[in-house]
Formats: C-alpha cells, sequence, structure tokens
C-alpha cells in the first residue's frame, strides 16, 4: 500500500495520480480572516519528495548573519520548546512550515529557537533538559531544517534575550500580563505554585522576537496573543525612548488544517503534556507503534468517512492527518475512501503517515550517531545569533541611558 491510494474490500477507489501533483496544497492558498499585524501563511507542499531532508555532510554551510548596520527586507523568527522528540502536531502544525519558508526571496534572514529558557517554568531534570534540546535540535535538522538557509539557535546561549527581557518588562505593566489566557489558565490549574517565571513568559517571548527586529513570527494561533502583546510593547519601547528601535512584528498564521488534535480526546490539541502515550504520534514511532495508536484513536460509530470537525471530531482529525500525510484535501479524501469502514480507513492513515515519516526517521537515527555535528550546527547558530541581538542590543541600551558618551 502506498500513499497514492488505500484499497479496502476492493470497494475504495484508487487516488487518481493528478491528486497528487506537487504544490497541491499550497495552490488552495487558505486564506484567513486575520487580525491587524498577522497574516495567514499559505499550506505548506505535502509531497513526500519534497519534504525529505537533504543530505548533510560535517563541512556544511551556513547562513550568513547580517552585517552591522544593514537589515535584511525581512526577519522570521519562530522557536519550539525542548520536550524531546516532537509529535506529529508538532511537525505538521509548525516545523514543515519553517521548512517551506526556507525557500523564500534571500532577502529574509530566517532564525529558529530551541526555547530552553521558557522550559524551565516548570521544574526540569538538568541532565534531562540537555538531551531533550539535543533531540529537539536533531529533530529539526531531521524534518529538514538546512544550515544554508537558516540559523539554529539554543535559546540560552544567546544572553541579550534575557538582557531584553529585563528591560521590555519595565515597559510592559503587570495588568497586562494578567490578561494573557495562558496565565489565566495555567494559574487556576498550579494554584499557588504558579512562579514568577510563568507569569513573565510573555516578556522573554517578546524579547525572543524583538531582538533580532523580526518582522514575521510564524506561531499556532493560540500564541497570537502573545505576539499582540510583543507588538504593544515594541510600539511603548519605540514612543518612550522617542525613536523607532523595533518593527512591529507580523504574526503569520498556520494554514488552517494545521491543527492535529490528540487521538483519544479530538477535542484537545495533540500534546506532549497529555500523559497518555497513545494521545500522539512521535515523529520517531514505527511503523507498528503509528498502526496500533491510530487503531485506538477515537472516532464514532458511523461508519462512513466524512469531513465533518464539529459533528465527527475524530474521523475529522484522522481524515486532517491523512490530508497532511498525501497532500489530498478532505473531499479527496473521503472520495478515496468511500465503502471503507472507520478500521480499514485507519489503516490507510497509519501507512500514509509510515511512509511519509520514514526519510525523517532515517536522517534523525543518523545524525543520533553524530552529536557532535548537531553540537557544530548550534554552535556557529549561537554566534550568528549573538552578534545580530549585539546589534539590536547597543541601540537599546543607547535609547534607554545605559551607554555613557
Amino acid at each position: 500500500m502506498g500513499l497514492r491510494g488505500f484499497v479496502c474490500g476492493g470497494q475504495c477507489h484508487h487516488l487518481a495520480r493528478w491528486w497528487s501533483k506537487p504544490g497541491l496544497w499550497a495552490s488552495r492558498g487558505f486564506a484567513g480572516a486575520g487580525t491587524p499585524g498577522s497574516v495567514r501563511s499559505s499550506g505548506p507542499s505535502f509531497d513526500n519528495t519534497l519534504s525529505a531532508p537533504p543530505s548533510r555532510v560535517r563541512g556544511f554551510s551556513q547562513q550568513a548573519a547580517v552585517p552591522a548596520g544593514a537589515a535584511p527586507r525581512k526577519v522570521v523568527f519562530s522557536g519550539i520548546q525542548p520536550t524531546g522528540v516532537p509529535h506529529l502536531g508538532n511537525y505538521i502544525g509548525a516545523m514543515r512550515n519553517w521548512v517551506n519558508l526556507q525557500e523564500e526571496d534571500t532577502d529574509t534572514f530566517r532564525m529558529f529557537s530551541v526555547m530552553d529558557l521558557h522550559s524551565i517554568t516548570v521544574p526540569q531534570d538538568p541532565e534531562t533538559l540537555r538531551q531533550r534540546v539535543l533531540e529537539t535540535a536533531s529533530s529539526l535538522l531531521a524534518v529538514g531544517l538546512d544550515p544554508a538557509k537558516c540559523t539554529l539557535v539554543q535559546q540560552s546561549r544567546v544572553p541579550q534575550h534575557t538582557e531584553l527581557a529585563w528591560i521590555l518588562g519595565c515597559f510592559t505593566t503587570t495588568s497586562q500580563l494578567e490578561a494573557m489566557t495562558q496565565w489565566k489558565t495555567k494559574k487556576r490549574a498550579q494554584a499557588q505554585s504558579a512562579r514568577l517565571g510563568l507569569f513573565s513568559y510573555p516578556v522573554l517571548m517578546a524579547a525572543d522576537v524583538l531582538v533580532y527586529k523580526t518582522t514575521h513570527v510564524p506561531v499556532g494561533d493560540d500564541q497570537r496573543q502573545h505576539l499582540e502583546l510583543a507588538r504593544t510593547v515594541a510600539t511603548a519601547f519605540n514612543k518612550q525612548v522617542g525613536t523607532s528601535v523595533f518593527p512591529a512584528p507580523q504574526t503569520v498564521l498556520p494554514p488552517a488544517a494545521a491543527r492535529i488534535m490528540s487521538l483519544r480526546n479530538p477535542e484537545n490539541k495533540m500534546s506532549k503534556s497529555d500523559r497518555a502515550q497513545g494521545s500522539r504520534i512521535d515523529i520517531t514511532d514505527s511503523v507498528d507503534t503509528v498502526r496500533t495508536k491510530l487503531r485506538k484513536a477515537v472516532t464514532d460509530s458511523l461508519g462512513e468517512i466524512h469531513y465533518d470537525p464539529k459533528g465527527r471530531p475524530g474521523v475529522s482529525n484522522l481524515i486532517e492527518i491523512y490530508c497532511a500525510a498525501t497532500g489530498h484535501s478532505p473531499v479527496e479524501t473521503e472520495i478515496a475512501f468511500k465503502g471503507c469502514n472507520t478500521l480499514e480507513f485507519k489503516e490507510g492513515v497509519a501507512t500514509a503517515v509510515s511512509e511519509h515519516l520514514a526519510p525523517i526517521q532515517a536522517e534523525y537515527a543518523r545524525l543520533e550517531t553524530d552529536p557532535g555535528f548537531v553540537m557544530q550546527v548550534l554552535d556557529r547558530g549561537a554566534q550568528t545569533a549573538a552578534a545580530m541581538a549585539e546589534q539590536t542590543m547597543v541601540e537599546v541600551r543607547r535609547a534607554v541611558g545605559f551607554t555613557m558618551g
């Protein structure tokens, strides 16, 4: 069974070959109604041959740093917390979109970060955190991030992030932070144990973005409120110091179909915070593991495979996953599995996911045997990022009065 068509009981239709042509998803252009300062990214091409990670050798080329005094037309920045090997929701909702952003014009500077400073808002075992940083960086390289086209950096290795966070915190009110939806939710869950780092998380996030004078930030919809705060703080800073140090970053939202839900509770996003291993598919899961998790995925008893996110969230979530793995639309998927029962459909989804992840898993396994290469990428990324961040901080220190003379 391949990605091009799944046959069950002699009744399902083979997918026409033209359905799988490169760029099908991108050509549909998921334009969404955004808020001011946000844009909806067109969906990435999901053809498996386009997503295969490039082979790498130790003598890799590095994305050039921005020269002092110069500024690219566009700076793209985003990040992911080091929770270890990412799951399918991370990959489809963010990481693969980052890979596609590498193909934009040469006047764009792209930086992607392993956000380890953010991860310590909850207790972390130091050795586990170190290992997860390496796993996350390896995963980003395995899915196709290319050091010749983007800069991959470990957040904590650029001290200008925290320096700017303190300064921006002096331009942010506590009422602004108390209004953050994620703070309200986590404060209720953690009661008296909620920490200052969790409360001030959005200020550090603003510093992450502004320290590179970022113009475009690809994030999930759940982070849009934090990016709006970054815009507000940037404007307040510029107004108070009387100079335009920071641009107002735009939120780049993912394609509308890039939200992958839990396999056990399709009302919630797929997440590492869910203790149930069967709720998610990690990008390194074996063929048998993927098949087992999908067989147990929550659906319904209605039988026919039909896309209806509100009425049939479980089946619709699996359709989204299948579309992401093949590049087909929900309508094309319904046609392909016409006459199939739910179990047969799940088998088709499992095959598509495993085939799509196979080259990523092969590259990840190779990188596991060469951690020195991954560290070399992070070393060079830290040098590039720190140089760029320092250019900004020279302006910031002068603007707030820290620089003498």
